[in-house]
């Protein structure tokens, strides 16, 4: 079974390390698998949610306005003062989803995780770090099994391909199909995809 708590440790080292070698730059890159987004944006978003579940501020969640609400409050602030935030909270956050079979906050941070990467044209994180939620949800599609890939996989259930990209797949399942698997729904545009 997957210790999820310390998934999500891993993620808040990995995304660490990640945010404190980009430039302002790289911090302004809209980020295409959330397009409202830059780079910038989806780290307040990752510290935000940590923040808020932490401290029970969860009032709309999980609606664009309480997501809005503390990308806000937290993007005029100094990157090493976002990620120390998103640190300083991943005890609670890792605690939280011990025993949790469908680990919302987990997911999360590893599709964003994931995000970041392929927005910035960075290789594809560790397989350690996006395998574990793609053998969650695999049960969710035996259609997928052998036939895509575990990473796409990953990607196209949390909506971060095309509906054009995952009929490429060539699984023989139709466009409809395809749109039941995308738990944000389906999307029409393209999204890169690590060499």
């Amino acid at each position: 079974m997957t210790d999820w708590g310390a998934l999500y440790r891993e993620h808040v080292a990995d995304i660490s390390a990640l945010a404190g070698d980009l430039t302002e730059e790289q911090l302004d890159t809209v980020v295409p698998g959330t397009p409202a987004w830059t780079v910038r944006e989806v780290l307040a978003h990752l510290a935000g949610v940590a923040s808020d579940m932490t401290t029970g501020r969860m009032d709309g969640a999980p609606s664009p306005e309480w997501t809005s609400r503390h990308v806000n409050e937290r993007v005029p602030l100094p990157v090493a003062e976002i990620v120390a935030e998103l640190q300083s909270h991943q005890d609670a956050m890792a605690a939280s989803v011990a025993d949790n079979p469908r680990p919302a906050s987990v997911w999360n941070i590893a599709v964003h995780h994931a995000d970041l990467h392929e927005a910035l044209g960075l290789p594809r994180m560790p397989e350690h770090l996006w395998l574990p939620v793609a053998e969650a949800l695999a049960p969710t599609a035996p259609a997928l099994a052998d036939r895509v890939s575990p990473y796409e996989q990953f990607r196209g259930f949390f909506s971060r391909r095309s509906r054009a990209q995952m009929l490429a797949w060539g699984t023989g399942l139709s466009a409809e199909e395809l749109d039941e698997l995308c738990i944000f729904g389906p999307r029409e545009d393209d999204q890169p995809v690590p060499g």
